[in-house]
């Protein structure tokens, strides 16, 4: 298809740039963005005018439905994966293979040094990611697909959200329904924290009744088939305090404003420095432990980050989440995220879940 093949070309580019003659993708991930092969126990060898998917039986069919045209090294019964890279290397005519350091084993990448000595294995970091960073139009058009399907059940959810029931069976209602709307499932599994529990950022929900405490954090999101979403919402369940509240217009804020600040050229740092300064300068900084977003899509955390570290510029086509919140020990927490699109002259928000104050009130 041509967009892969077009992203196989820029990997080429940069491939270059390495010093490697070919790149060895162990990632399963990376392979799908490359190849559209949605399967996992496959590589891809790419080299400078060819590739070359290294899989097994099992996948022989699905691979000639989903990669038409791609050369395959279907391993027979009582081979391994090492056989089929030695095979694929020696075909290629590779002296310095590529790996990806993140990902492949450094057991694997010594088999493959005694395998092939006369191989030099090139050790690399992020050629693909980098690419991913960029979304494309099908990329978009699927991640707004993901994002349908949360905030419908999000939708259904709170329609018949009631106090006594648990924090696993709201987690349990709301993956149930991202399947009805056409979900492949959840993104990760669902975070519902009642009360006191969401001040912890990545509570596992419990039997914690809903109702227990003054609000309830729903952090969840779709996988579309591919590409994923994320969003977090509060639901205010009991007693509206001014504390509560005076909490909840913080993070409001310094979300609307770090969103706000999002457009081509701006380091990610500075837009998480935006978010941060609004709920520093309300007394708060020290309970705002984490990065304000991170990427989305094909996995549910990838680059670009919003940290107070990454000076990563911005670019169109890159679709973040701005998620900042406020987490107070023995009391409970607030965040609040979206999902937001880099454009050519600013920033599109792609969810559409209501969050101002009035709104999060049961």
């Amino acid at each position: 298809m041509p967009r892969f093949e077009a992203r196989r070309d820029r990997l080429r580019k940069t491939l270059k740039k390495s010093g490697a003659d070919a790149l060895l993708v162990t990632n399963f991930t990376n392979v799908t963005y490359l190849t559209g092969f949605t399967g996992d126990d496959s590589y891809l060898l790419l080299w400078r005018n060819g590739q070359v998917i290294l899989s097994d039986p099992r996948y022989t069919t699905q691979l000639e439905e989903q990669c038409p045209g791609l050369d395959l090294e279907i391993r027979p019964p009582g081979t391994n994966m090492l056989d089929s890279i030695a095979r694929a290397v020696r075909e290629a005519k590779t002296h310095r293979l590529g790996v990806e350091a993140e990902s492949m084993t450094v057991g694997l990448r010594d088999r493959i040094s005694a395998e092939l000595p006369q191989v030099e294995a090139v050790a690399t970091s992020g050629l693909i990611e980098q690419l991913r960073e960029v979304k494309d139009a099908e990329e978009i058009s699927q991640l707004r697909e993901a994002i349908w399907y949360a905030e419908k059940a999000f939708g259904v959810l709170r329609a018949s959200l009631t106090l006594e029931k648990t924090e696993k069976q709201v987690a349990a209602e709301l993956e149930h329904q991202m399947r009805l709307f056409g979900a492949r499932g959840y993104s990760f599994p669902s975070i519902v924290a009642a009360g006191s529990r969401a001040a912890l950022p990545h509570a596992t929900p419990t039997d914690r009744l809903s109702g227990e405490g003054d609000l309830l954090l729903v952090d969840w999101g779709a996988d579309g088939g591919l590409y994923k979403s994320d969003l977090t919402r509060v639901l205010v369940t009991g007693k509206i305090s001014p504390k509560l509240e005076r909490v909840y217009r913080v993070v409001l804020s310094a979300q609307e404003q770090a969103i706000a600040a999002i457009r081509p050229g701006v380091a990610a740092q500075d837009v998480d420095a935006v978010a941060r300064g609004v709920i520093e300068q309300a007394g708060f900084g020290r309970y705002f432990g984490h990065g304000l977003g991170h990427g989305l899509g094909l996995e549910v955390h990838e680059a670009p980050r919003l940290t107070a570290r990454n000076a990563a510029l911005l670019k169109p086509g890159m679709v973040v989440t701005v998620e900042p919140g406020i987490y107070l020990p023995g009391w409970g927490g607030v965040r609040i995220e979206d999902d937001v699109l880099v454009t050519r002259t600013g920033c599109e928000v792609l969810t559409s879940v209501p969050k101002q104050w009035n709104d999060s009130v049961c």
